[in-house]
């Protein structure tokens, strides 16, 4: 049967996520990551804490490598290779290295390139997030229309739309959620307001890194986070 695999986002990390795949053989992805970036990393996935993990730059390592980690023993189960891959946000860059897109090494380091630049963006101006249930996004981009720094961020699923901005903009935008008659307003446990203009200053710190990368054709189509495509030209992810 045909299958896609699918990688999460920084908020999915849990506290010793990792302690049931260390003596697994695709445990080998953490040892990999920790030389190429030089540093220690294990420790993520087995003994951080879940006030460590709610920080931007900690959260993000460790839900790229407990995601290749379960992929690599995965894929070593099945028969057929995946038709497509995808991952929202963080898990985007987790599907260009599953995929062959983009090389081990290059791909480890532009995932904590990016983990750094949105903790250092996080720490100079804090940011938040809050999904909408029970509405559409057009309703969502009226309640951003009555807050100021406050903007769409994703368009999840259909009755599920995520909003984000300063800390003060996002308060002003949940009462003018609850105004508007949104169902419910859920804040989210992550540190920015990602996918958002607060973090024009980390996307510009990374197009350096990205120039310098070579992709390549992946295994099979990669679905990108912009327009929900699958995408098999390498020149278009940078």
């Amino acid at each position: 049967m045909p299958y896609a695999v699918i990688f999460p986002g920084q908020g999915a990390a849990a506290p010793g996520a990792g302690r049931a795949w260390v003596d697994h053989p695709a445990w080998a992805v953490v040892t990999e990551a920790e030389a190429v970036l030089d540093r220690p990393l294990a420790s993520l996935l087995l003994d951080a804490d879940a006030q460590e993990l709610s920080t931007t730059g900690a959260s993000q390592m460790a839900v790229l490598l407990g995601s290749l980690v379960a992929w690599e023993a995965l894929r070593a189960q099945v028969d057929e290779p995946p038709v497509a891959f995808a991952g929202h946000s963080l898990g985007q860059i987790t599907a260009l290295l599953a995929a062959g897109a983009v090389d081990r090494g290059d791909g480890f380091r532009l995932a904590a390139r990016r983990a750094e630049l949105s903790q250092a963006s996080a720490d100079a101006r804090p940011g938040r997030m809050a999904a909408l249930v029970g509405t559409e996004v057009e309703v969502a981009v009226r309640v951003c229309q009555g807050a100021d720094d406050v903007w769409v961020a994703n368009d999840n699923a259909p009755g599920q739309v995520v909003i984000a901005g300063t800390p003060e903009g996002l308060t002003a935008a949940e009462e003018r959620a609850r105004q508007l008659r949104v169902r419910r307003v859920m804040p989210l446990d992550v540190g920015h307001a990602f996918h958002t203009p607060l973090l024009a200053d980390a996307a510009q710190g990374l197009r350096p890194l990205l120039d310098e990368l070579a992709f390549h054709e992946p295994a099979a189509p990669v679905v990108a986070n912009t327009d929900a495509l699958g995408h098999t030209d390498p020149g278009c992810w940078p």
